[in-house]
């Protein structure tokens, strides 16, 4: 009997054409756990107002990144999938599914069936857990496998933000840049909505996140509280890189309003160059795949803002992509 193995990630266009990315956004943000908002509203929300308005900018801007081969985050996912296979062996079926579009999770699924694998295991690649990636991931691969006839043991891993080997990788990407000469390092973490935490919060007991000193420690209240998460993974990194005090800074990046959670990346970049600060080293370690977030909006906009306001570079570390010990790492998980 085989072991099936699934990677889910979030998903990417098919190409940078306005029409594609039409069909991504749509998807993505009709998704009631990623705007969670009355249903009637959202569909207003999404269809009539953001989709029609954002898709043809987003298609500029993955314009700017797509390569040859296509989408970066859809080519680094299926490297992860080829080198993890490898690794693993013929007693295992590793399939990718996106969340979103192509390729599909009930493809990715039908594949695993077809297979007839004994037992599945799940990983969705988002390190830090959120009901809007991981969770949403999840519900909707139970869903398609409810479908079925028969239904393999499942196992899923919904985070690995503090997993040793997935913080010694992180660590082995970046020993390519010396923190020495950077007078400053962020890690930028993806935002989401202030009530998204509230939300998750409130399976622990009302009102336990203050979106404060709470996430400082993780605890059982805040395991899967995404912001506590974020501020824990920044905390393994900076002590295994041996960044000091006061030479870092957690941040979230892509909001869409004031209510996102705080500190914002854009502001901190400004302020760090007002602050004379010249040379910025960025992680964003809620990625483990480069993608339109981490090599346009850090990798261009960031570093815009940052000269603009005196600054002269940002640097940003790449995600985990193929790393070998990243590779391993996932090698790890799935043998237990």
């Amino acid at each position: 009997m085989k072991t099936g193995v699934l990677l889910i990630n979030l998903g990417t266009p098919d190409s940078p054409k306005t029409s594609d990315v039409r069909k991504y956004l749509s998807e993505f943000l009709n998704d009631p756990r990623v705007i969670d908002i009355n249903p009637i509203g959202r569909f207003i929300l999404v269809n009539g107002i953001i989709v029609p308005f954002r898709s043809s900018k987003s298609a500029k801007l993955y314009q700017h990144i797509w390569t040859k081969d296509g989408s970066p985050l859809l080519t680094n996912s299926n490297k992860m999938k080829v080198l993890l296979q490898k690794e693993l062996g013929d007693k295992y079926v590793v399939e990718l599914g996106m969340r979103y579009q192509s390729p599909s999770l009930e493809s990715a699924l039908d594949k695993l069936r077809l297979a007839k694998v004994d037992n599945i295991i799940m990983i969705p690649l988002y390190p830090q857990y959120a009901s809007s990636s991981t969770g949403s991931s999840v519900a909707e691969a139970i869903r398609l496998m409810q479908k079925w006839e028969v239904t393999p043991s499942l196992r899923i891993i919904s985070k690995f933000y503090d997993n040793p080997d997935f913080i010694a990788s992180c660590v082995d990407v970046a020993k390519k840049y010396s923190i020495a000469d950077y007078d400053f390092v962020i890690f930028s973490y993806h935002g989401l909505p202030e009530r998204h935490i509230n939300k998750g919060s409130a399976h622990y007991g009302a009102n336990s996140c203050k979106l404060g000193t709470c996430c400082d420690t993780i605890t059982e209240k805040n395991q899967y509280c995404y912001r506590a998460n974020c501020f824990e993974t920044t905390r393994q990194l900076v002590k295994h890189l041996n960044i000091p005090e006061g030479k870092y800074e957690t941040t979230f990046q892509s909001r869409l309003d004031d209510k996102w959670i705080k500190p914002y990346s854009d502001k901190v970049i400004t302020q760090k160059a007002k602050e004379g600060k010249k040379k910025i080293l960025v992680f964003s370690p809620a990625f483990v795949a480069d993608c339109l977030e981490t090599i346009y909006e850090i990798g261009t906009e960031y570093d815009e803002i940052f000269k603009k306001h005196g600054g002269e570079k940002i640097q940003l570390v790449e995600s985990l992509n193929d790393n070998p010990l990243w590779i391993e790492a996932l090698k790890k998980m799935v043998i237990g």
